[in-house]
C-alpha cells in the first residue's frame, strides 16, 4: 500500500466510491456486510461487481463479504471474484474452520472465471466472537492467500454481552487482549497486522493517538470508516526521515560486518531483532 490506511466504502453507496478513490487512502474496502441493511444486500452485491470494473491503479480494492453463518458468503464471492479484487475481507473468521473453506471456494471460483490462481488475498477479521479468541493460532499455514489479520471490538462486545468496549476514549482490557492476540497471530502467520477502525469521527487527535500506538506496537496500517480519519492515520503511521535514516544505518552497519550477530551503533548494542525491524521499516 502506498499509504497505511484501508477505507471502508458502503457497497450500496456507489457514489462514494469515486470520492474514496480521491481520498488518499492506501486501499479501499467495498463493504457488503455491516454497512448494508439486509434488504439492500442483493443491490449492493450488484453495485460492488460494477465498482470492481473500474478499480483505481493507485489503490488496492478489497471487498468485505458477509460471514458464512449469514448464508450470503458464497453469493458474495461469486459476484465479486470476476471483478478481480485485490482481496476479500473475511469477517467472523474463527480459526482454520472459517478460513480454509473460503480459500477453497476462491480456488474454484478463480478457475471458473479465469482469474489467476491464488491472486485474490484474504484479510481475516479474527476476534469478533469470544470463540475466535481461542483459535487465532490456527491461522498460520492454512493458506498462502492469507495477507493479513485484523481485530474488531464492536462485534466482540456484542458477543460477550459487554455494556461498552471503551472507557475515556480507550478500549478496555478484554479488547486490548484481542488487539494483542491479533499482533501475535499475524507474526506467527508471517502476515500483516492491521489495526481496527477508530469510532472517533470528529476527533483527529484521538485517531492519531490510536494510530501512533498501532505503529509503535507493530501494526502496519489502520482501517478507517471516514475520509477525515485518513490524515491523522497517515501522519502517525508514516516513519519519519530520522527513523528511516536509523533503519538505513542499521542495515548498512550489518552489511559492513557480515557474519556479526551484534554490534554497536551510536553507543548502543544492536542485534538481529534490530536488523529485522530496520528492514521492515524500509519496506513500508
Amino acid at each position: 500500500m502506498k499509504a497505511p490506511s484501508l477505507l471502508f466504502v458502503p457497497g450500496n453507496r456507489p457514489e462514494r466510491y469515486l470520492k474514496a478513490q480521491a481520498s488518499g487512502a492506501g486501499a479501499l474496502i467495498l463493504d457488503l456486510e455491516d454497512s448494508v441493511p439486509p434488504a439492500a444486500k442483493a443491490q449492493a452485491r450488484e453495485a460492488v461487481g460494477q465498482m470492481l470494473q473500474a478499480q483505481p491503479a493507485h489503490q488496492a480494492v478489497w471487498v468485505r463479504v458477509n460471514p458464512a453463518a449469514s448464508g450470503l458468503l458464497l453469493q458474495d464471492l461469486a459476484a465479486v471474484v470476476p471483478g478481480r479484487p485485490f482481496g476479500i475481507v473475511l469477517p467472523k473468521c474463527c480459526g482454520r474452520a472459517a478460513l480454509e473453506p473460503v480459500s477453497l471456494q476462491l480456488d474454484a471460483l478463480e478457475v471458473a472465471f479465469g482469474v489467476p490462481q491464488g491472486s485474490i488475498k484474504i484479510l481475516a477479521i479474527a476476534t469478533e466472537t469470544g470463540a475466535s479468541m481461542f483459535h487465532l493460532g490456527e491461522l498460520a499455514g492454512v493458506t498462502s492467500r492469507l495477507w493479513g489479520i485484523t481485530w474488531g471490538a464492536e462485534d466482540l462486545a456484542a458477543d460477550i454481552g459487554a455494556l461498552a468496549n471503551r472507557a475515556s476514549g480507550r478500549v478496555t482490557e478484554p479488547y486490548r487482549l484481542a488487539r494483542s492476540l491479533c499482533l501475535y497471530a499475524a507474526a506467527a502467520a508471517g502476515v500483516h497486522a492491521i489495526d481496527t477502525v477508530s469510532v472517533a469521527i470528529n476527533a483527529p487527535e484521538a485517531v492519531r493517538d490510536e494510530a501512533q500506538e498501532a505503529l509503535r506496537d507493530g501494526f502496519v496500517a489502520k482501517m478507517a470508516i471516514h475520509p477525515s480519519q485518513l490524515a491523522p492515520i497517515h501522519e502517525a503511521m508514516t516513519y519519519s526521515a530520522e527513523q528511516r535514516q536509523w533503519a538505513e544505518r542499521v542495515v548498512a552497519a550489518f552489511a559492513a560486518q557480515p557474519g556479526v550477530g551484534a554490534l554497536q551503533l551510536d553507543g548502543q548494542m544492536i542485534d538481529m531483532p534490530h536488523l529485522r525491524l530496520a528492514r521492515r521499516m524500509l519496506k513500508a
